[in-house]
């Protein structure tokens, strides 16, 4: 196996493929909801729990999907298991447009969710896969950011295209997305590859040390460790923690334009530029706080983000001045990309590169049951109050519950014995190579 060669080192071209999947399973597939989501109510004359049923059925597939996703990532080959996802991705989205009832819609978003979860857990793996250690936040960052790029995106291609076909713009707008996915899925069979093995290489950062040894000398593969996953108590952790942040913040996605032109009567044209202020923070949100975490260690770099966004939920709960809506969303579009990025970069640490996507598929299950009764609770909520007040309220509750976790969670100290447990893990596996 080389080292770093001279010149640009492959694993910044993956990231930037794992970028391009997050903006396009997270940036169009999941947050491009929260905008589609009046107009499509109001054509399919759909109830607000029913809306939030919607954004359950689609989290309820990433939660099958991402726990399964990792650990298929982790045996076999990503760069196919990310691509077929987003092929699926653009399909289901496809179809969406074509929705006559909730049925068809639920069945939709279910199969949405399930390219989802395969596509954007493997992807957020990656950094932990092509990067040393120290560099993991941030590398992690990097592919977060593309989340925040397809919510600008979003912002701009989605109104005008609501505008462009009146009460039927919301089919258009999926139809659109469903589009861009197909071609997200071909540039990322092209170029994504699977482990730097399987090009030769060395993470980026690594020259020597237990992560940098060559695959075994006798060509026999090791199988992979996958008890180390259940055994690591830290692993158990870290998934309670991520199921208040799902729990939580998809409450402020998925009602954040119906909250602002419903009840405090904003235009879809305001509502859509406030979205894109979030989006536009979030392409630095995960940079900033992999980086944090890089430095000051995963438990209070995630307990300074909980903190940061139960601040978000509060404003969104109990003011209604617009200041205080512009601060709420300068706040999570600072801190929402941060959780994930921060929990991927720690299943690298705990479970080393050859589990770290299956280690994130593990506590994604955590997050996506959070996220699959998040929508529902908060859409009865917002019907039986006639409010979102105690629907942001229990958002920030949350968040809150999550920040103490966090503070509650053991050192990274059996990650190098871990490692040396997995030693073989930069062997090849099946489908490695291509």
């Amino acid at each position: 196996m080389k080292a770093e060669r001279p010149g640009l080192h492959y694993g910044w071209i993956v990231v930037f493929m794992g970028m391009l999947t997050a903006l396009g399973a997270h940036g169009f597939g999941r947050m491009s909801y929260a905008l589609i989501l009046p107009p499509m109510r109001e054509g399919l004359a759909l109830t607000y729990t029913q809306a939030g049923l919607l954004g359950t059925g689609n989290f309820i597939g990433y939660l099958v999907a991402a726990f399964t996703g990792g650990f298929l990532a982790a045996r076999y080959n990503s760069r196919y298991i990310i691509s077929f996802s987003l092929l699926l991705m653009g399909g289901t989205m496809f179809l969406t447009g074509l929705a006559r009832s909730f049925e068809w819609a639920f069945a939709m978003r279910l199969l949405t969710g399930l390219g989802n979860g395969g596509a954007y857990v493997p992807a957020m793996a990656l950094g932990s896969v092509w990067f040393a250690t120290r560099y993991r936040g941030f590398a992690t960052g990097i592919v977060s950011s593309g989340t925040g790029t397809g919510i600008i995106l979003g912002a701009f291609i989605i109104p005008h295209i609501l505008l462009a076909f009146g009460p039927s713009g919301w089919r258009f707008a999926w139809f659109c997305l469903g589009g861009l996915l197909f071609i997200i899925s071909g540039v990322c069979l092209a170029f994504l590859r699977p482990r730097p093995e399987s090009v030769g290489l060395l993470p980026v950062g690594e020259t020597s040390g237990p992560e940098a040894k060559p695959d075994n000398p006798g060509g026999k593969e090791s199988p992979l460790q996958w008890g180390l996953i259940y055994r690591e108590k830290a692993v158990w952790y870290f998934g309670l923690v991520y199921f208040t942040f799902g729990a939580s913040y998809v409450i402020y996605i998925t009602f954040f334009a119906a909250f602002l032109r419903g009840e405090i009567g904003w235009t879809a044209a305001q509502a859509s530029a406030l979205w894109a202020v979030v989006g536009g923070l979030n392409i630095f949100c995960g940079l900033l706080w992999g980086s944090i975490s890089d430095r000051l260690g995963r438990k209070y770099g995630a307990a300074l983000v909980y903190f940061t966004l139960a601040l978000s939920y509060l404003l969104f709960a109990f003011c209604r001045a617009t200041p205080a809506f512009y601060l709420s969303a300068v706040l999570f579009g600072l801190s929402s990309v941060g959780v994930p990025t921060i929990m991927a970069a720690a299943s690298g640490d705990y479970l080393g590169r050859r589990l770290a996507a299956a280690g994130l598929g593990f506590i994604t299950l955590f997050f996506g049951i959070g996220q699959a009764l998040g929508p529902a609770v908060g859409g009865y909520l917002a019907d039986a109050t006639q409010t979102f007040t105690w629907t942001y309220a229990l958002a920030a509750a949350l968040s809150t519950l999550g920040m103490a976790g966090a503070l509650l969670l053991p050192p990274p100290r059996a990650a190098a014995g871990n490692r040396r447990c997995n030693h073989h893990e930069l062997q090849a596996v099946p489908g490695d190579r291509f």
